[in-house]
């Protein structure tokens, strides 16, 4: 399966998100997307640092304090651990988990449960982990 089958099937076809991103794991290349959902690359490389510190650190502590950008939009960093970030904007939010090769962002809308959400990215990640990447 091709990386754009895996946004439009795997996340956005699930019906749980409705903007989807993959971006290779060192940040850079974006692999896959949903059209307009073209993350920036200093977002990018935020995602990257974060993730890097596996929790804890001055990437993390600065996310938490001051929250993560999608888009040039702010959210709100709720949950960072070894290998995602869950940040929310109102009843929006965006999950991003990290594989061993990919990182995946998902966006939920204000109509989406947001556990569904989270499980539907991090199933995925599960899977492609399984596989590999």
């Amino acid at each position: 399966m091709s990386w754009q089958a895996y946004v439009d099937s795997s996340l956005v076809g699930s019906g749980h998100i409705d903007k989807a991103a993959i971006i290779s794991a060192a940040g850079d290349s974006v692999w896959a997307t949903t059209p307009g959902f073209d993350v920036k690359p200093e977002e990018i490389k935020a995602i990257v640092n974060i993730l890097a510190e596996k929790g804890s650190g001055p990437a993390v502590d600065k996310a938490l304090s001051e929250g993560i950008y999608i888009l040039g939009e702010r959210y709100v960093a709720f949950n960072i651990a070894d290998r995602h970030i869950y940040g929310r904007q109102g009843r929006t939010g965006i999950i991003i988990v990290k594989t061993g090769q990919a990182i995946l962002v998902g966006h939920y809308g204000e109509h989406a449960q947001a556990g569904n959400s989270t499980t539907t990215v991090e199933a995925l990640a599960d899977y492609l982990i399984k596989a590999g990447y």
